[in-house]
């Protein structure tokens, strides 16, 4: 009987972790598969580019309204049921977008794509914490983040497949073919994720409601059964003890007190301190945006565009790979081990990548007031950049350009054009002059303005959307740079695949891990939802300064900056943060009250 009991809490604990995983890969897939997709929505939807800016951000605004509710939710509904919910509305989604004929459909479903994300985001995490044991707790929440990390990756892969077939049609010369495929394309993309999600909410109803949960609902019975699901009769004795006696600990306060316990305790504090401070520290490492301009970084730092999508690629694998190193080594070395590893090796990685794009962008030359010039009289920008075009921005930029002495006229440069109307400022892609089969370079207000005041306000709080509307096209800056030789590229794909590695090995997973272990089970579930909205927005801001901060002051200072906030994220990991490997949710609770000090991780069998 112990040895089919034995067999069947391993085959339980091996369906945890697959609906972990699961979570993680819909998760991912949530982040990576816009991009895969947007080239051949916006040739085939008709859509402008303001709205198909806003149709790939509306997963970010799903998922801050989502994360914001999602503690108190799976308070009221229990984690297994949230879990059950952001499965099924990921389901919706797929359908309601891959069909799609029009721009509100579009954003409607990729709006409830992200509040499935961020519903994702917090009770996975949630739930791994409070189901499996001590022993197991790193590999399972490191899992989900393999699993997310394979998600981007099957994106990307997806993404790069569609665009070979792209390629042979398009040598075709069949533009009514080439028009049909494109539209297929991105509709498939989108149908390919449509299984995992089915899997995902299958298992979420195969697997048991959160013991701790249950246990403070009052649901003894129901908590048992859960936990001998998972662990050995002594584990469960054990472990039902201690949430009994934290429990009792907190009554036993609260009768004492005229008041409510306060949450400004040192128990709470602190570890939502910690948390959030880990959190904006691994969004302030650049790791959003150096994967969603990967391709655009390299092209910048030398590599053709063929090679450049090919290192996004590799790029992508590098992640998955070192995520699966994070998920064997998170258990046996440590949270703190891993973190202070990683983000070491990612303040190096930022330094060596950001002197390589210093050494070009030191030579980058101002041309606004010639490209301002050009401008027409409806406050639109229609400009192909060639030898001949920057040639001659160049000339007529000579009396303020003294580095102007590097270029020659076989110098292949890029083109940046940073530019506003009223408050709100954006940036075109850079173009490379080189390029013969490059698009003329178009700025028009709907590009740059929101089409009203919600997206408006989600884009600059601060701004005027009506003087924008009236506002004329001002030229920020318009940078052109030589651009550096493929040994240059292939230096700095080196650099961000170094990046990625030290990222996915500590902060990619650990993260995860910290935000669920640390917080105290009073304040878990709505601690996290907090963390996670501070999170997304250190991620939102980043996204919005990040190209006019490249157009403006080059790649260079962005990676310096990067850098320098990653250096904050060593000294809190190393420093600040207690090795919570192979310890109990109460064990780490009475740590931060102050009961129980640990340095040494403790044997777990």
């Amino acid at each position: 009987m112990d040895k089919d009991h034995g067999a069947a809490q391993t085959r339980y604990n091996r369906l945890l972790l697959f609906v972990a995983g699961l979570g993680g890969l819909l998760y991912g897939v949530d982040v990576g598969i816009i991009s895969g997709a947007l080239p051949y929505l916006e040739a085939t939807s008709g859509l402008t580019l303001g709205q198909l800016s806003f149709v790939a951000a509306a997963v970010l605004l799903g998922s801050v309204i989502s994360t914001l509710f999602a503690g108190l939710l799976s308070d009221w509904m229990g984690r297994k049921k949230m879990m059950s919910l952001s499965g099924i509305l990921f389901v919706i989604s797929i359908p309601i977008i891959a069909l799609a004929h029009g721009y509100g459909t579009l954003v409607f479903g990729r709006l409830l794509q992200g509040i499935s994300a961020g519903l994702i985001g917090v009770v996975i995490p949630l739930y791994l914490a409070e189901c499996l044991n001590a022993s197991s707790r790193g590999r399972g929440t490191a899992i989900f983040q393999w699993l997310l990390t394979f998600g981007i990756f099957a994106a990307a892969l997806i993404g790069f497949y569609f665009s070979i077939r792209v390629d042979e049609i398009q040598k075709l010369g069949d533009a009514d073919k080439l028009f049909a495929f494109k539209d297929t394309a991105w509709r498939g993309i989108f149908w390919v994720s449509f299984p995992p999600g089915i899997l995902f909410v299958i298992g979420s109803f195969m697997v048991a409601e959160s013991p701790r949960w249950l246990f403070r609902r009052g649901q003894m019975d129901a908590s048992r059964a859960a936990l001998l699901r998972s662990r050995t009769d002594e584990q469960v004795e054990i472990e039902l003890k201690e949430m009994a006696e934290t429990i009792a600990a907190e009554k036993a306060r609260l009768a004492s007190a005229r008041v409510k316990e306060s949450l400004l305790r040192r128990k709470y504090v602190i570890p939502f301190l910690l948390a959030c401070v880990i959190l904006a520290c691994n969004q302030l490492t650049g790791v959003n945006s150096v994967i969603a301009y990967n391709a655009t970084i390299l092209i910048q730092a030398g590599l053709s565009d063929f090679w450049a999508h090919l290192g996004y690629v590799l790029f992508t694998i590098v992640n998955f790979l070192f995520t699966y190193i994070a998920v064997v080594l998170v258990d046996r070395k440590g949270r703190k081990f891993l973190l202070s590893l990683g983000s070491a090796g990612v303040i190096v990685s930022l330094i060596c990548t950001g002197w390589l794009f210093h050494k070009t962008e030191k030579l980058r030359v101002d041309c606004r007031n010639a490209v301002q010039a050009v401008v027409a009289t409806n406050q639109t920008l229609t400009l192909a950049f060639n030898q001949n075009t920057a040639a001659k921005l160049l000339a007529e930029s000579a009396a303020s350009s003294p580095t102007l002495k590097h270029f020659n006229a076989s110098t292949p440069l890029s083109l940046v054009v940073i530019y506003s109307y009223g408050d709100f400022q954006a940036a075109v892609p850079p173009v490379r002059s080189e390029d013969a089969t490059a698009k003329p370079i178009e700025i028009s207000r709907n590009d740059c303005v929101p089409a009203n005041k919600v997206i408006a306000f989600f884009t600059n709080p601060f701004a005027h959307l009506d003087v924008a509307r009236a506002a004329p096209l001002k030229i920020d800056a318009a940078l052109i740079t030589p651009v550096p030789g493929r040994e240059n590229g292939w230096l700095t794909a080196i650099c961000l695949f170094s990046f990625m590695a030290f990222f996915a090995a500590g902060p990619g997973v650990c993260v995860w891990l910290a935000l669920s272990e640390l917080m105290p089970t009073r304040i878990r579930s709505n601690g996290m939802s907090i963390a996670l909205v501070i999170n997304q927005a250190v991620s939102t801001a980043i996204a919005a300064i990040f190209l006019p901060t490249v157009g403006q002051y080059g790649y260079s200072t962005m990676f310096f900056v990067f850098a320098g906030c990653t250096v904050v994220y060593f000294i809190t990991a190393t420093f600040f943060l207690p090795e919570t490997k192979g310890k109990t949710l109460e064990e780490i609770e009475e740590h931060f009250e102050g009961g129980k000090q640990f340095d040494q991780p403790t044997t777990t069998s």
